[in-house]
Parts: structure tokens; sequence; C-alpha cells
């Protein structure tokens, strides 16, 4: 999965892809990388950025999903929002997946919207508001309180009639460093083995603080977590740098 960013303020690439022309151009090249889905996000989820409205979201998406869909017909597209009102437009331009970081808890009307498209959807562990989306929490034991989550927003799930899930462990919202690595060592036993588990680790803090380095200076150390998380059972890497983690995949079937 790689991600396109329509955002001014991302942390890592921010103002790069949010014109239209941009958008397609970085698409074509994480295509040619080897992206088999498109994530595009027009909403900054980086600590302290700018919040918009869905009609914001939808404005700035304009006509890129669209457009993609196009000149690429056979890739997937996911749609990085935590709005219903966003996936139901982003479902009328052809979205494939819904990528909702809330879990449904920052608009209600998610879950139910999930239902009536029929998408897969994306269900992330994070903290219960927008505004304590980044808020540390040190928990007894992560890997415990994550499956506790899972399990009762997939029940929730699938009571609306949402069949098509995949997971994902929230890394780089409201965890510590601790925590993250933890769980990177125990990604077998996150998601009871029934549902697609997505690992999104591209260029998070928790890798490149400790080491003082940059968000763009940590491929080395990714690509080895990337081949942990794979070896214990990942379906999706969701990532910035397409052909580097395609390196790793390919080295990861190779030894299977």
């Amino acid at each position: 999965m790689g991600i396109l960013n329509l955002t001014p303020d991302s942390f890592s690439d921010g103002g790069k892809f949010n014109d239209g022309k941009l958008a397609l151009e970085h698409t074509e090249k994480l295509v040619r990388d080897g992206a088999e889905i498109i994530d595009i996000g027009p909403q900054s989820t980086r600590p302290n950025a700018e919040f918009l409205s869905s009609e914001e979201e939808i404005n700035r998406i304009g006509n890129v999903i669209s457009q993609i869909k196009k000149e690429f017909p056979e890739i997937l597209i996911s749609l990085d929002t935590f709005y219903a009102e966003t996936v139901k437009f982003g479902y009328n331009e052809g979205i494939d997946i819904i990528n909702d970081i809330s879990g449904g808890q920052y608009d209600e009307k998610m879950f139910d919207t999930a239902a009536e498209t029929r998408l897969p959807y994306i269900l992330m562990h994070i903290n219960p508001s927008y505004d304590t989306m980044h808020d540390k929490i040190k928990f007894k034991d992560i890997t415990v309180e994550v499956n506790k989550y899972f399990s009762q927003k997939i029940n929730e799930l699938l009571q609306k009639g949402v069949k098509d899930i995949i997971l994902d462990p929230g890394f780089g919202f409201g965890k510590t460093v601790e925590d993250q690595m933890k769980m990177i060592d125990e990604v077998g036993y996150l998601g009871f083995g029934k549902f697609p588990l997505l690992i999104g680790i591209s260029r998070k803090s928790f890798i490149y603080k400790p080491l003082g380095k940059s968000p763009l200076d940590i491929n080395e150390e990714t690509q080895k977590l990337h081949m942990k998380v794979l070896e214990q059972g990942a379906k999706i890497l969701r990532v910035h740098d397409v052909a580097e983690a395609k390196k790793t995949l390919v080295q990861f079937l190779q030894k299977k």
C-alpha cells in the first residue's frame, strides 16, 4: 500500500502531492515501484495537524480518485478518512477500501456507511477521541488491550453487516516507544488470525526518534521491522517508500 498524501502539512512529505497533476505523477511512481493499493489521505493526522471538516476533505480530493481510476484501472484505492460523508463521496468516485483511523469513534455514522457501501473496512486501534488521538497511554499489556478493542469493534461491524475487515494495530497513535516495539514482537498474536493485518510503521517517530535520526533516514531499520512483521503473518505494508518495501517483500517470499 503506497501512501499518497494530499495534505500541505503531513510530517514528512507535506505539500508535495496536493496538486492533481503531482498526485497523478506520484501515483505513477508508486505503481511503477510495485504498489498494489494507493492510500489517499486528504487530512494529516500528525500531532498538532490542521483539523479539516468532511467538506474540506472532499474539496481537497477533488477529482483525484476518478483520475487515478482512469489512469490506473487495475490499482485498488483506499481512502484515509474518519468521515462517513467523505467515504460516500469516495465511493461514488470509485474507491475500493475504507481506511478509517478512528475505528468509527470520530463519526457515529461511519460503521453504517461502511455497511451501506459494502467496501472492505480497515479497523485501526486508536484513542477514543480526535483530541486524545496522540495522548501516550502506558498499557498494562498492549497486545491484550489492542485485541480487546479489535474484538469489540469487530463484533459491532459484523452486526452491521460489514464482513470484509482488515486490522491495523495503530502504530504511531497514542502508544509509547516500548509498547510499539512490543507490538512488533507480538504481531503474530494480534487479530486472532482471522482477519488480514495491515502494518503502518513507515517514517514513524517510535523508530527514528530513539535513534536521533530524521523520518527520511531510517529505511534500513524500517525494512528490518517490515521483515519481522511479514514473518509473523502481516498481509499489507502501508509505506511511503514502495520500492524498498517491495525488495523486503521479495526477500521474504524467497525465504518461504
